[in-house]
């Protein structure tokens, strides 16, 4: 499945464990598991997101999902579209 450049995300809401819910402007919803990336990452500046506290402090930025100030952490929206990511 192609996507087309000019899809973001619109809106996401938190689930439960790492699993968050995507909107996507074109009104596709996807739920993303983003728990193997954050449980088997190894990068000390990451390891902060493995606390549910903060890894529920997302926020949409420019069509995105990012973490933290200087946005720690950002997915590409197209794996997110297909609903998964890489480890």
């Amino acid at each position: 499945m192609s996507v087309s450049n000019d899809i973001a995300i619109q809106n996401a809401a938190y689930l439960d464990g790492y699993r968050i819910s995507i909107l996507f402007n074109n009104g596709k919803n996807k739920i993303v598991d983003f728990s193997p990336f954050v449980t088997n990452n190894n990068k000390a500046a990451l390891s902060k997101y493995k606390i549910l506290s903060n890894f529920k402090k997302f926020e949409i930025g420019e069509g995105n999902i990012v973490w933290g100030k200087n946005w720690d952490l950002i997915f590409p929206v197209y794996e997110l579209y297909q609903g998964k990511i890489k480890n």
